[in-house]
């Protein structure tokens, strides 16, 4: 039992980070403070006006724990990682998590490639970004490559130039092959270089020269080559006009603002790269009802830019904020390099931080509606089945099922929903150990053990770690089970509850003769309901994704197991020899179609097997 009088008393006056954990050990929230001792502390005094959020969290807290570090600089770092990792309930929560698309010129290559990437890496590359549209990064990558001829393809050159045929691109002239030492390296650099100042914004040198081209093309009657460099013409100066202007300083900003409601705000960013601005992007933030503004933006501001690879020199903020000083530190050690972060009061700076609050506002009162409408297809979904079946709050529902062929490959399937939308993540696969043939209720018997057992195993790991993350899927034990079928299945379930001491609420999912949904089982009652609800539709998507999960599993083990028993039946072929047929011939028919010659030429088969397999199959065509 955790005494919270003798813990908080142990509590040190050092930097650090604090985590709360309710009566199930799921984190509800974490923080940082300058003293631990006092910050912690001052949750459990008598504390009005602090809001109805906080003393609702306060009231879940079952324990707590804490991590004493170095400096505040390591407690901030260390927050952000731990609300990353466990998006804990009463956090102020970054609810996108979107990575930004970056152009990647791999100029540590002696023959340089262009490539999308989504990491900015500490390597001989030059990276160009953040950009917010994948979409133009490729069509913008194309192009590059078009334009200047130059390689799509992974091979290492120099080492294998020569090795293999020039591929298509070569033929269709977008390729300038040097895989075959048609361009020697310091002519294809050259192209390299031209490319690069395309990405650095030096366009005019770029489109005189496709004009001159079009035009000497054009004098020369050769009409399709003057119509190809009139396309790179246009599409280089698209390219170049969307480039908006916003700092003739031509430094790197983010310009960010917000707009809050009673329950969601959205920040609005705009992306300003060498004083050009090059897109924006909106995020909501979530948990939001008992903050300020500045502290939303703060919230913000660390969670982003933890996870960001690109730190811009410059931070222009609609609000001050509490740890501007410490937050500038972290920033300026992130990136290598002096960061500011600042609020500008007037002039264009303040002006264009006021329009990203206008944006801000526009996206959240367009998107009200679509987002009542999705709540009401998740959130109050899961409200309405909480409701049909009596129970408190839902937030994690499992949904399980069986498939096989006549007992062949049994496999089972855990699908996982949470606020009523799946959570691939903590989807798991169950190939069934204990039982041969077609027994629907011994394979849930076994996979519902398994899981339960598991987690359980996994729970008491963290209690002894005593502070440590969520392991997985397992861990976290639903708020509802949810089986494929009546009361055979329900009562299956809730036998292996019973033989673990768990207790969770478990209904079936009734289908009727047609197999189509028609209500749940529970507490032995079949309980309808309506057909048109939104809770009927999340029941009916609950039960065809724990279908379709376990039906790819059974049919991906069926296939390998067809492919592993054909060739297992032919003397002489063991594992080693069926891997080198399958990696060399790709299928089945390939192999069958090869003479004793062909196979014999891999160095995992003899001519002896060679012959053993040719004859094998020339045998089943001779089979009645």
């Amino acid at each position: 039992m955790f005494n919270f009088e003798e813990e908080l008393k142990k509590l040190p006056r050092e930097p650090g980070v604090y985590i709360m954990r309710d009566d199930k050990n799921v984190i509800l929230y974490v923080g940082k403070a300058v003293n631990l001792h006092n910050r912690v502390r001052s949750y459990f005094r008598e504390n009005i006006g602090r809001g109805p959020m906080i003393d609702k969290m306060v009231s879940l807290i079952a324990r707590f724990e804490y991590i004493v570090t170095d400096s505040e600089l390591e407690a901030l770092v260390l927050e952000n990682n731990l609300i990353k990792e466990n998006s804990p309930k009463y956090n102020t929560l970054l609810k996108d998590d979107k990575t930004y698309p970056y152009i990647k010129v791999t100029v540590g290559e002696e023959y340089p490639r262009i490539v999308f990437s989504r990491t900015m890496k500490k390597d001989k590359s030059k990276y160009f970004g953040p950009y917010t549209s994948a979409a133009a990064v490729k069509d913008t990558i194309e192009l590059l490559n078009k334009l200047y001829t130059l390689r799509t393809c992974n091979r290492s050159l120099p080492r294998d130039i020569g090795a293999e045929r020039p591929c298509l691109n070569y033929h269709i002239k977008q390729c300038l092959a040097p895989c075959q030492g048609y361009i020697s390296k310091e002519q294809y650099r050259e192209q390299v270089a031209q490319a690069l100042e395309f990405l650095n914004g030096k366009y005019d040198m770029i489109l005189s020269d496709l004009e001159n081209k079009m035009k000497a093309a054009a004098g020369e009657l050769d009409f399709e080559a003057a119509a190809g460099y009139r396309d790179l013409y246009n599409s280089v100066k698209q390219v170049s006009q969307k480039q908006k202007i916003t700092d003739s300083v031509g430094e790197d900003k983010d310009i960010i603002a917000l707009y809050q409601d009673e329950r969601e705000a959205v920040v609005q960013v705009f992306f300003v790269r060498d004083g050009k601005m090059i897109g924006r992007e909106h995020y909501y933030m979530t948990n939001v009802s008992s903050d300020s503004k500045p502290e939303i933006l703060e919230n913000f501001v660390k969670q982003f830019y933890a996870g960001t690879p690109f730190i811009p020199r410059e931070l222009m903020l609609q609000y001050e904020i509490g740890d501007r000083e410490l937050i500038e530190k972290w920033l300026s050690g992130r990136k290598g390099g002096r960061v500011y972060v600042r609020v500008p009061k007037m002039g264009a700076k303040e002006k264009l931080v006021e329009l990203a609050a206008q944006n801000a506002k526009h996206v959240l009162e367009q998107d009200r509606e679509r987002l009542k409408r999705e709540e009401g297809r998740t959130i109050g979904a899961v409200r309405e089945i909480a409701s049909l079946l009596g129970l408190g709050q839902i937030d994690r529902m499992e949904a399980f099922d069986i498939s096989n062929s006549n007992g062949f490959e049994n496999v089972g399937s855990m699908v996982v929903f949470e606020k009523g939308k799946p959570k691939p993540s903590d989807y798991r696969k169950f190939r069934i150990r204990t039982v041969s043939g077609p027994d629907d209720y011994a394979c849930m018997r076994e996979v519902l053990t398994r899981r339960f057992l598991h987690g359980m195993e996994e729970s008491k790991e963290l209690e002894e770690k005593e502070l440590g993350r969520e392991f997985g899927s397992f861990t976290k034990f639903p708020d509802l089970l949810m089986m494929d079928g009546g009361r055979g299945q329900v009562n299956i379930a809730l036998a292996v509850l019973d033989e673990l001491k768990i207790t969770i609420p478990v209904c079936g999912m009734v289908k009727d003769d047609n197999h189509r949904t028609r209500g749940l089982y529970f507490n032995n009652v079949e309980l309808p309901i309506d057909t048109r609800s939104e809770g009927f539709k999340l029941i009916t998507r609950v039960q065809d994704e724990a279908h379709r999960f376990a039906i790819e599993y059974h049919r991906s083990l069926r296939s390998k197991a067809q492919v592993k028993s054909v060739l297992d039946d032919i003397p002489g072929v063991g594992p080693a020899r069926r891997k080198a047929l399958m990696r060399h011939f790709k299928s089945i028919e390939e192999i069958k179609a090869a003479s004793a010659e062909q196979l014999a030429e891999l160095p995992e088969i003899n001519s002896r097997a060679a012959e053993e397999i040719y004859r094998f199959f020339r045998k089943k065509d001779q089979e009645p």
